[in-house]
Order: structure tokens, then sequence, then C-alpha cells
């Protein structure tokens, strides 16, 4: 079996009509690089998705994606500085295919007013793999002492006891 190392990627891009598919290509590069070949199509399809309606809608082309993989959820999150985007009304209908498309969605605010959209799918029971476990660390600080010489049922006999000392 697989273990899965948990993954990280950024990307920053200027969001134009012949940028998406390019996007979309990379982002299904880096899952394929991670042995995640079952969720290329949602991701690619969500990205897409999302990256169009920025291109419709946002003043500012200026995006953010990235992905984090942590072994049994992926998550995608699409981010920009565009305070005048608003979800709720620019992109109800991005949003909504979005919903029925992923397992989990939100939206929240960033610090200088940009907004981040992020949709996260699950790893299928059958395809979900452990993440890579760390060493133990030791809990002993001696060496336990060698099996005795002789069993325990001689050492129990008074007469072996006497003539080993």
């Amino acid at each position: 079996m697989k273990t899965a190392v948990p993954c990280y990627y950024h990307l920053d891009v200027e969001v134009g009509p012949e940028r998406v598919g390019q996007v979309s290509r990379i982002m299904a590069a880096h899952l394929r690089y991670w042995d995640l070949e079952n969720l290329v199509g949602p991701v690619r399809h969500g990205t897409e998705l999302l990256l169009r309606a920025i291109d419709r809608h946002a003043t500012d082309k200026a995006t953010s994606i990235e992905m984090w993989w942590t072994g049994q959820h992926l998550i995608t999150a699409v981010g920009g500085d565009d305070r005048e985007l608003r979800p709720d009304q620019d992109l109800r209908a991005c949003l909504a295919d979005l919903a029925a498309m992923s397992d989990g969605w939100g939206c929240c605010a960033t610090a200088n007013g940009g907004k981040v959209i992020w949709f996260s799918q699950r790893a299928r029971s059958d395809q979900r793999v452990p993440l890579v476990a760390t060493a133990p660390v030791p809990s002993l600080r001696r060496v336990l002492d060698l099996p005795r010489a002789l069993p325990v049922a001689a050492l129990a006999a008074p007469d072996v006891l006497a003539g080993a000392r």
C-alpha cells in the first residue's frame, strides 16, 4: 500500500481567457504527480469555473491558486484582491455549480478586502492512504538485560541456587 505525504502547491496568475486552460493543465499535472489521478476531473472543473467567473466579473485579475492534499482531502482555493467582486451576486451560478460537484466549499474575506473561494474533494474509502508515519521516539533510556543463562525452573530449586554462588 502506498503512503501519502501531505502536499502543497501555490500559483499566482493574471487571469485571462487563454490562462484558464493553462492553469487547469498545470493543476492536473500536479495532481498526477501526487498520484491523485482520480481527483483531476473535479478539480479541473472547479478551478475552471472559478477562473472563468473571475475573468468575467473581476476588475483585478491577479489571482492566487493553492492546493493542499492532507492524505484524505484535497482543498483547492482561489483568491484575489478585488474588493468590488461580490461572490453572493456576481458568482452565484458558479458557486451553485461548485457546491454541486464538491464535497465542501466556502468563501471568506481576506484582511485586505479580497475574497478566497475554496472547495474540497474527499478521497473515497478505497482510495485513502495513511500519512507517512514519523519515526517513534525511544522511550527507554537503558538497555534491557540479556535473558538469564539458567531457566526459571532451575533457579527455583534450592540446591541449584547454593551451587551457583
